[in-house]
């Protein structure tokens, strides 16, 4: 496109075919001179409009007239202004200005019949154009940074967006991942227990095999049923549409402490449950963490105290906190290595510190092992309300 504009400057630029050859031969090389940087104007907007100065003021100084390539200084004056710095465009500007009265100067000098009415005309002939040009060209650079400036917001915005989704599905990852530790650890661990406790009891004792084989069974049902409801969350409503239909129960709470501590007792492990201070209502979020917090405790007792031990829980409601601890008379240092504690205790300390808390635990001075969690609690919620049993 600036080559057919090139072209287009070069045949009114050499004045054909009004004036004789001798004056197209002269004129030539200042058109050429004027017209080819043209074709470069984009790329290096400012060594174009330099050389198209420099052949104009040659033009100026040795030709007695304008040629249609003068047009050529208004062409790169305004790629100036609409690529460079307006402090470089003004400068040019300036120049373009003192060309243009050195022209009038050089090519129609004032002369007594004139008069103030021709040299205005004229002023406004060359200095009309040539700030129209620059004002075209300033217009459109600051049009240009804007719609690239909201580009660039954009594109700030969608990474912005991008980076909040990440961080939150890494969360929600993280969250799932301890919602099924939780849920998997706990009946495994049960179940387990209980297998044990069949082929130990299959020769001796068949009322007692069949009975852990009941447990066995009702565990692995309630396992299937907690993923099933966890893994329904999951899906969305198009696969929720396709598939059958799930159930999804309630979040288990500090209510459901007594159904957990009673599975566990049924698994072999003696636990105990005591409540201090008032019991009150405690948010969703912070109940769930509560009896995952116990449930974790109680399968680590299970998996890691030894044979023989007994577990307690306590529930001791404070003005402003619930202090929750689980307690065992087993091996406290083994239940403290962080090889085999495994993921339980860094989820269980996410949780509660999601919520303001803080999680202690470690083997106890008596022996046996403690972990010991206090959640921050709002004192306006005073309404009482039925302990876990």
């Amino acid at each position: 496109m600036d080559g057919a504009l090139a072209l287009l400057l070069i045949y009114p630029g050499a004045g054909i075919p009004k004036l004789g050859i001798l004056h197209i031969l002269i004129s030539l090389p200042f058109v050429l001179g004027m017209a080819i940087p043209v074709v470069f104007r984009r790329a290096y907007p400012v060594g174009a409009f330099t050389a198209v100065i420099a052949f104009g003021a040659l033009q100026v100084l040795l030709l007695r007239r304008p040629a249609g390539a003068d047009l050529a200084v208004l062409i790169v004056l305004y790629t100036l202004a609409a690529s460079r710095p307006r402090r470089i465009s003004l400068r040019g500007l300036g120049v373009c200005l003192a060309g243009a009265a050195v022209a009038i100067a050089r090519w129609h000098p004032s002369r007594p019949v004139d008069g103030v009415y021709t040299i205005g005309v004229e002023v406004a002939l060359f200095g009309g154009p040539t700030l129209l040009a620059w004002l075209l060209g300033d217009s459109t650079r600051w049009r240009h940074g804007y719609y690239q400036a909201l580009e660039e917001r954009a594109a700030r915005l969608e990474r912005e967006r991008d980076a909040q989704a990440q961080v939150a599905a890494a969360a929600e990852r993280a969250r799932i991942a301890r919602e099924i530790h939780d849920v998997v650890a706990h009946n495994v661990s049960v179940m387990v227990v209980q297998a044990d406790g069949a082929a130990f009891a299959l020769e001796t004792s068949p009322q007692r095999t069949r009975e852990a084989l009941g447990a066995i069974s009702a565990t692995g049902r309630r396992a299937l049923a907690e993923l099933r409801s966890l893994l329904g969350v999951l899906r969305d409503s198009a696969d929720q549409d396709a598939g059958p239909a799930v159930t999804l129960a309630p979040q288990p709470g500090i209510e459901e402490l007594g159904d957990l501590l009673g599975q566990a007792r049924s698994a072999g492990l003696p636990v105990s449950l005591a409540v201090s201070g008032t019991p009150r209502p405690v948010p969703q979020g912070e109940a769930l963490a509560v009896y995952r917090m116990v449930q974790e405790s109680l399968t680590n007792v299970r998996k890691h105290a030894g044979p023989g031990v007994t577990a307690a829980v306590r529930l001791e409601y404070a003005e402003t906190a619930l202090e929750v601890r689980v307690t065992d008379d087993g091996r406290g240092a083994a239940a403290s290595d962080p090889a085999a504690a495994g993921h339980g205790l860094a989820g269980m300390r996410e949780r509660i510190e999601l919520y303001g808390g803080t999680v202690r635990s470690g083997p106890r001075a008596g022996g046996g092992y403690q972990v010991t969690a206090r959640l921050p609690l709002a004192a306006a919620l005073a309404e009482e309300v039925p302990s876990p049993t």
